[in-house]
């Protein structure tokens, strides 16, 4: 949350100018406060691990957020009952005439397919085009970065040589981004994906800014100036075990993958991966919510269609 200081105090000019989030008694009495309102598009075949460590992350703000869950109608899910998204998710259909200050896009494991081919992608268009009059911002993860860049900018992913998949090392590129506040100036990042999208791609063809990059990871994140759009390549939010479920179920399906890097202990899949992406993780996702969305969208969220 924002420190509140009379707007002539002299620290004031300060503590902004060291990125430091201070809001003035002015603005503060013209604050209305409602909760937050976030929809998440879950296109992981683990939804329950993913809706948990989304919303652990999401929770650790004094902000009230409700949260609604998406699927996508078109796609039959293998790893989910249809009972649990009745239950739990809604359709497109279900929240189309809604309004949300916030949207999360997951990754899904279908990078190295054509997006054309991946069979709700026009599904996901429609939330795509729906999203520019009915969410404030959007934070787009991993393969739900590089759709949303195809998209909107027509950036197409380009394949790795193999998968890149472990713990990297990111450096701060945009220290003034809120989104970068409280962030040491490299901080550490799981990343697991085939494809990636050139950096000279978004140089020339839109004018996103580049808040972190990485030399093994190349891009890792992007914002719009007015952070209306965010897109993140890697996941923040995994959990100390999801990069060795995940390898240990390549290995079973027969895949020929690498050891994650920089994740075990002596490079040993026998040992208990360390967790060091965790600040960094929590940081990321109350900025997004406290600077991208509460502070900027408006209270009324029909507005937005204006």
């Amino acid at each position: 949350m924002p420190i509140k200081l009379d707007r002539e105090l002299p620290a004031l000019a300060i503590l902004r100018s060291e990125n430091v989030f201070i809001m003035d008694n002015k603005r503060a009495r013209q604050q209305d406060i409602r909760p937050i309102e976030v929809v998440i598009v879950n296109l992981m075949p683990t939804k329950e691990a993913t809706e948990t460590q989304l919303l652990r992350l999401l929770a650790n703000t004094p902000l009230q957020i409700n949260v609604d869950f998406l699927h996508m109608a078109s796609h039959k899910s293998k790893n989910t009952r249809a009972e649990y998204l009745t239950d739990f998710y809604k359709t497109f259909a279900d929240i189309e005439h809604n309004y949300y200050d916030g949207l999360i896009i997951t990754g899904a494991p279908v990078e190295t397919l054509p997006f054309e081919e991946v069979d709700y992608w026009q599904e996901l268009c429609q939330v795509f085009a729906w999203s520019k009059t009915h969410v404030y911002s959007t934070l787009h993860l991993c393969w739900g970065a590089q759709a949303g860049l195809y998209y909107k900018y027509g950036l197409n992913k380009v394949l790795l040589k193999k998968k890149l998949s472990g713990i990297y090392q990111q450096q701060v590129k945009e220290k003034r981004s809120p989104l970068m506040r409280g962030f040491d100036d490299r901080f550490a990042a799981p990343h697991s994906r085939y494809t990636e999208v050139p950096a000279e791609e978004i140089a020339a063809k839109t004018e996103l800014d580049v808040l972190a990059s990485g030399s093994e990871v190349g891009l890792s994140i992007l914002a719009s100036k007015d952070l209306r759009e965010v897109y993140s390549f890697g996941h923040l939010e995994y959990d100390r075990e999801t990069l060795l479920k995940e390898y240990q179920r390549d290995r079973k399906a027969g895949k020929t993958v690498s050891v994650p890097e920089h994740y075990f202990p002596a490079d040993n899949p026998q040992r208990t991966p360390m967790m060091t992406w965790n600040l960094a993780a929590t940081t990321f996702f109350s900025n997004w919510i406290n600077y991208a969305v509460y502070q900027e969208t408006p209270y009324r969220l029909e507005e937005l269609k204006k």
